[in-house]
């Protein structure tokens, strides 16, 4: 189920409350491109400055929304277990098909502690995709400890987002009936070529049906294309990782009138030279 193109959804924010009539538009338009998943309230979802009530109701609304007609992975992580425990309940409730747990940030656990977190999570029923970035969370999973998760039933794949070809080779021979998926956008084509069976992404917000045709076109066999695609697509998505995700790719949505580019602080607006970088990739990609 959790394979191919999925995207990690933006929270739209409109006069500093959610966005819900942009939210559905968003879902919709998701659809209509083919996007083979959606990651609410994720970290390019400003998971961190949602409010406990805003993050169920987003959760809620984009299930509904999406209305069965594209997988829902909800964002559940937390680096409290009991918190992490309770989203999952929730989305579960609201009819999510999987949740998105990161690890523990701030606290450092133990690999013993990772494992002890992600197995109480999984308790709770519903489908568990992993989720290690050691840029954010100061803590990098090991492909060890991604081992003996695999076989927690329940955990069904992990987003890999440290930035190696190793890390995911290495996934692939201990773990090989765990869905691996990229969360480097820059490095979905690699990790391909090396067993993930898909990716988490960013890029997808703005252009998903290209994302989607690079990896289709390596899916089947087109290793050509695929790389034409992925060169087409990398100076729009080294640009779209000018600053802090999500603030350029909002800022491209918004360049495009799609939603308001407004985020939450601690972020902030984009810096005026970065938006010039941003706006002359987006036109060189024929998107302005």
């Amino acid at each position: 189920m959790f394979r191919g193109v999925i995207v990690a959804l933006v929270t739209p924010f409109r006069g500093g409350e959610v966005d819900f009539q942009k939210l559905d538009e968003l879902v919709e338009f998701h659809v209509g491109q083919g996007t083979d998943g959606i990651v609410p309230v994720g970290t390019t979802g400003e998971s961190a400055t949602l409010s406990h009530d805003e993050h169920d109701a987003v959760v809620e609304r984009v299930v509904k929304a999406a209305r069965r007609r594209v997988p829902v992975i909800a964002g559940a992580g937390s680096n409290c277990t009991a918190e992490a425990v309770r989203l999952t309940r929730h989305a579960k409730e609201a009819g999510a098909d999987g949740a998105l747990h990161v690890v523990p940030y701030y606290n450092k656990p133990s690999q013993e502690g990772l494992f002890r977190h992600f197995e109480a999570v999984a308790r709770e029923g519903l489908p568990v995709v992993l989720y290690n970035i050691p840029g954010r969370t100061g803590v990098d999973m090991t492909a060890q400890t991604v081992e003996r998760l695999s076989k927690v039933p329940g955990i069904v794949g992990i987003k890999e987002a440290a930035g190696s070809l190793d890390r995911v080779s290495e996934l692939k021979q201990l773990c090989p009936g765990l869905v691996v998926l990229s969360g480097d956008d820059s490095l979905t084509l690699p990790m391909l070529a090396v067993g993930a069976e898909g990716a988490i992404s960013v890029v997808a917000n703005l252009v998903p049906r290209d994302v989607k045709d690079m990896a289709a076109r390596f899916f089947r066999g087109d290793a050509a294309g695929a790389r034409k695609r992925h060169l087409d697509l990398l100076p729009l998505t080294k640009a779209l990782f000018l600053e802090t995700n999500p603030v350029p790719v909002k800022t491209a949505m918004a360049m495009r009138g799609t939603i308001s580019e407004e985020v939450r602080l601690p972020l902030a607006p984009m810096a005026e030279a970065n938006r010039q970088a941003l706006r002359k990739a987006m036109a060189a990609y024929g998107l302005l």
